[in-house]
């Protein structure tokens, strides 16, 4: 047996657009999991509570709303958090609810580009909260067509609001954002497929098919990462991803990854995730089942 994060089968169905869930409870106690669906999470009264997404680990404010994308593993833990009154809104909703040619239209391009985020669960600001959280709380009192309309109001308004945060790293769950550019995918896969190795720049500019100063500008203005932080950022999604799914010692999960000595990577790791990787395993700690 092995342990695996929970799958969950959602109560959505084919014949409806989403379903909502409202409900006031003393703590959080569902597993880490994930499911093929969105997930829109609205939270209150929950301050010191634990939030988990994809690799990422944060005790929340006293509210917050998060927007999870398909198969990202999340969850939320009681932690710290001493209300007895915490508020949970949570509405999913289907991958496929807008058309890859629908949602390919230049007035949905706020919206593509906020479900293209949300693949690393997205953190919305707390004036976007204070903005929307009512229209939230009272999605399910609307009905039939009424409520399919105002859940695209909401989906729209929230991908125009300003100071969202992303909260996994997208190598994490092994998926990369889309920039535009050939050149810069390829260099993606070359270091996705070898970053266990040692890798230079003139090897991933070669394969872009540039010389290495013309490759590191462009690469810095398209993903707004330099060649290290986007390979440190690869090695540490799977070095994360192997925290948590295996039992290497946090040694061999280094070296594994690319980093020629632990020191590195514990400084590394604990630039990114401000935590270091012997605490980032013992937080998921618990939060799994044998399946």
């Amino acid at each position: 047996m092995s342990n695996q994060i929970v799958k969950e089968i959602t109560p959505l169905t084919q014949s409806d657009c989403f379903t909502l869930f409202s409900r006031v409870k003393t703590g959080f106690d569902f597993p880490l999991h994930y499911h093929e669906e969105f997930e829109l999470n609205l939270i209150l009264n929950a301050g010191g509570a634990k939030r988990i997404v994809g690799d990422h680990i944060e005790v929340i404010e006293d509210m917050e709303l998060v927007l999870v994308g398909p198969n990202l593993s999340h969850a939320w833990f009681t932690n710290e958090c001493k209300d007895k009154e915490i508020t949970e809104i949570t509405i999913q909703f289907h991958k496929d609810l807008f058309d890859d040619s629908l949602l390919r239209k230049n007035q949905l391009s706020f919206i593509r580009n906020m479900f293209e985020q949300s693949k690393k669960g997205i953190l919305f600001s707390q004036e976007t909260i204070e903005r929307l959280k009512s229209r939230i709380i009272y999605l399910n009192k609307k009905q039939g067509f009424d409520s399919v309309l105002e859940l695209l109001s909401i989906l729209h308004d929230l991908s125009i609001s300003r100071n969202i945060r992303s909260l996994s790293n997208s190598s994490f769950n092994n998926d990369q954002l889309n920039y535009n550019s050939r050149r810069i995918e390829k260099a993606f896969e070359y270091m996705n497929a070898h970053y266990g190795k040692q890798i230079t720049l003139f090897e991933v500019a070669k394969i872009a098919n540039m010389p290495e100063t013309s490759f590191s500008r462009f690469m810095k203005k398209r993903t707004g990462n330099t060649f290290i932080d986007s390979l440190n950022e690869i090695r540490i999604g799977n070095a994360s991803r192997m925290l948590i799914d295996t039992t290497h010692t946090i040694a061999e999960i280094a070296y594994k990854c690319g980093f020629n000595n632990i020191s590195n990577f514990n400084r590394t790791f604990k630039n990114k995730k401000d935590c270091t990787p012997k605490d980032f395993r013992e937080s998921f700690t618990g939060t799994r089942i044998f399946i």
